[in-house]
C-alpha cells in the first residue's frame, strides 16, 4: 500500500462535494468539492463561513510537527504519533513526512482508517481479542508483505483468543507485553512474573511473535517525576530480562515502547539510560496530542514546561462562536456548545472578540458552562461583548476537539482558509 495509496485516497478527499454533513462553511459553497473551496481560498471571518466554525492554525500545525520532529531526533526515539487524536489521514500523513515511523491506534476502527489511507505501520496500543478484526489485520498481512503491525498482549486468556482466532493465518501478529503502570492502573500485566507467563503463551502459539515490550506511562498512580522514572526502568528492566532469556532469538530489533503527552521527557530520560541488548532496539515514543497542542489539560502537562530549552508547543485550534444573546450585564451566551467544544477536562477559554473587522482580548469574559447548543458566558463590568460579536474560544483537550468535526478549515494567521482536514471517528 503505503504512498501511492495515500496519494488516491488523499486525493479523493478533495473531490467529495461540500454538503450539509459539514459545520460551518459557507452556505454557498454547497456543491462544490472540497479541493474547490480550498482553492478559492476564502476568508474565515468574511467569505461566508458561519458559525460555530473550529479552526486549526496551520502556522501553529506546522510549527508543532517540526518541534516534535526534532525532539524525537534529538534523543535518539523513534516516533508513532497516537492517531486517535485527530483521526484525520492527512494529519498521519504530515506525521509520517515530518518523521515518524508510523502511527499509533487504539481500536480495529481505527486500523481500518489508517490502512484505506496507505498507512504501512501500525502500532495498536490494545489488546486485541476481536476474532472478526484479528483475522481482517491478518489477511492484510498476507496480503501485503510491507505492512508492519504491532499490538498489546496483557494476558494468559487474551493469547488464547488471538492463537485461536488466527488459527492458520500466514504471517504471525508481532506483540509486545504490556506492563502495567501499577496496581489499580488502566491494563497490563502487575507483575514482572505474570509477564513472564504471558510471554511462555505467546511462545507457545505459532500466531503470534513477541517482539518487545510496552506500556503507558501516564497511568502511574500518583504520578510525579520519581514514579514515572521508576516505572520507566521497569518497563525497560524487563526488555533487559526478556532478552537474557533468549526470548527475542530470530529478530531483528527489540520494541521497547511507552509516551504519552504528559512525560515524554521521562521516556526520553529512561530510554537513554537502557543497557545494550542483543539486537537494536526500537525505542517507540506515542505521544500524539502534540498535534495541536490545547489550551488547558496539556499547556498545563506538557513536559516542555518542565525542559523549556527543547522548545514549546503552541495551540493551534480555536473554536469561534457567535454572541446570539445578552440578557443582563453580567450574562451572555454563544451559539456554541458541547456538540461543538471540548469539555470533558475543561471549559473552553474565552480568549479575543471580533467586532467590525477589528479583534481584541475577551476582557471580562469567561466560559462558566456548555449546554448542548449554548455556550455560557460570564461578563464582568469591563466586559465589552455585543450580540453578533464573534467569540474565540481556546479549547482543552485535543481528543475531544477533533471529535466533533468532520472537517476542520486550515487557516492562516490572517484568516486565509487554506485546506480542509477530515476526520473519520
Amino acid at each position: 500500500m503505503g504512498a501511492d495509496t495515500a496519494a488516491a485516497q488523499l486525493a479523493a478527499l478533495t473531490a467529495d462535494r461540500v454538503d450539509h454533513r459539514f459545520k460551518g462553511l459557507p452556505p454557498d459553497a454547497e456543491g462544490l468539492t472540497v479541493g474547490e473551496l480550498a482553492a478559492q481560498r476564502r476568508n474565515l471571518f468574511t467569505d461566508g463561513f458561519t458559525t460555530p466554525v473550529l479552526a486549526l492554525s496551520s502556522e501553529r500545525l506546522e510549527h508543532n510537527l517540526a518541534l516534535m520532529e526534532t525532539y524525537a531526533t534529538r534523543h535518539g526515539l523513534v516516533f508513532a504519533p497516537h492517531g486517535k487524536t485527530s483521526m484525520a489521514p492527512q494529519l498521519f500523513w504530515k506525521q509520517i513526512e515530518h518523521g515518524a515511523w508510523g502511527i499509533t491506534l487504539a481500536v480495529p476502527h481505527q486500523v481500518r482508517v489508517a490502512r484505506e489511507f496507505g498507512i504501512d505501520r501500525i502500532f495498536l496500543a490494545n489488546e486485541l481479542v476481536d476474532a472478526p478484526a484479528l483475522r481482517r489485520i491478518a489477511s492484510d498481512l498476507a496480503a501485503d508483505p510491507d505492512f508492519r503491525f504491532i499490538c498489546y498482549v496483557d494476558s494468559v486468556r487474551g493469547v488464547e483468543l488471538m492463537d485461536a482466532a488466527l488459527f492458520g493465518a500466514p504471517r504471525p501478529v508481532d506483540v509486545v507485553v504490556e506492563l502495567a503502570a501499577g496496581e489499580g492502573a488502566r491494563t497490563g500485566v502487575r507483575t514482572e512474573a505474570e509477564c513472564a507467563a504471558v510471554a511462555d503463551a505467546v511462545a507457545g502459539t505459532a500466531t503470534l511473535r513477541l517482539v518487545g515490550v510496552a506500556g503507558y506511562e501516564g497511568e502511574v498512580p500518583q504520578a510525579d517525576p520519581e514514579r514515572v522514572h521508576a516505572w520507566l526502568r521497569r518497563l525497560t528492566s524487563l526488555a533487559a530480562d526478556f532478552d537474557k532469556a533468549g526470548r527475542f532469538t530470530g529478530l531483528d530489533e527489540i520494541v521497547v515502547s511507552a509516551g504519552g503527552s504528559a512525560w515524554f521527557d521521562a521516556v526520553a530520560d529512561v530510554f537513554a539510560e537502557l543497557p545494550e541488548l542483543s539486537l537494536p532496539v526500537l525505542k517507540l515514543l506515542r505521544s500524539g496530542a502534540y498535534v495541536s497542542h490545547d489550551d488547558g489539560h496539556y499547556r498545563k502537562l506538557t513536559p516542555f514546561t518542565r525542559v523549556p530549552e527543547e522548545g514549546a508547543l503552541h495551540p493551534a485550534f480555536r473554536l469561534w462562536a457567535q454572541v446570539v444573546s445578552r440578557p443582563s450585564p453580567d450574562q451572555a451566551f454563544v451559539n456554541a456548545g458541547k456538540r461543538d467544544a471540548a469539555y470533558d477536562l475543561d471549559l473552553p477559554e474565552a480568549q479575543v472578540v471580533r467586532r467590525d473587522g477589528t479583534e481584541r482580548p475577551a476582557t471580562g469574559v469567561t466560559v462558566s458552562g456548555l449546554s448542548d447548543q449554548h455556550g455560557w458566558l460570564r461578563t464582568a463590568p469591563e466586559a465589552d461583548v455585543q450580540v453578533g460579536d464573534w467569540l474565540g474560544m481556546g479549547l482543552s483537550h485535543p481528543c475531544t476537539s477533533f471529535d466533533k468535526w468532520q472537517l476542520i478549515p486550515l487557516v492562516e494567521a490572517d484568516g486565509t482558509v487554506v485546506d480542509y482536514i477530515r476526520t473519520f471517528f
